[in-house]
């Protein structure tokens, strides 16, 4: 069994060092084997961990749902549709937010068009800015987070 470094585990999966350590200190990795000198080291199983969790990760699940998927992973005699039912409230929020992009999108797009391109005081983008009323749509819908 290849025992490696935080630093190699690091590269082989393309994960930032102080993140793994995140990822222990809350519990998602288990914690590794010390050497004598305090070193960690880090088996084929943490590297398979680290990885689901950085592909759920670039998916956009939230820790909390890593964590569950992580749990219905370690019994595999669990039930499908609990994995799903997460992926599909993932989905939900992918969707959500895509929605909200597109709106945005379409009022960045009248506010240029709309805009003279003259002076400050004449320009549409500062006049919707500085006067959310100017908006033509409701581009952040409530529960959807914000970009601020």
């Amino acid at each position: 069994m290849k025992k490696r470094t935080i630093g190699v585990l690091s590269k082989a999966c393309s994960v930032k060092v102080t993140t793994i350590r995140y990822y222990e200190r809350i519990g998602l990795l288990s914690d590794p084997v010390r050497t004598a000198s305090g070193q960690r080291v880090y088996d084929a199983e943490a590297e398979d961990a680290l990885n689901f969790i950085r592909h759920a990760r670039e998916l956009g699940f939230s820790i909390e749902a890593i964590r569950e998927l992580m749990s219905l992973d370690a019994k595999p005699d669990g039930v499908c549709a609990d994995a799903n039912r997460i992926a599909a409230r993932q989905l939900e929020d992918v969707e959500a937010k895509i929605a909200n992009l597109d709106r945005l999108r379409e009022e960045l797009k009248r506010m240029l068009s709309s805009c003279e391109g003259e002076s400050a005081d004449a320009c549409e983008v500062i006049k919707s800015l500085r006067d959310h009323t100017r908006c033509q749509n409701q581009h952040l819908k409530p529960g959807v987070q914000s970009y601020a």
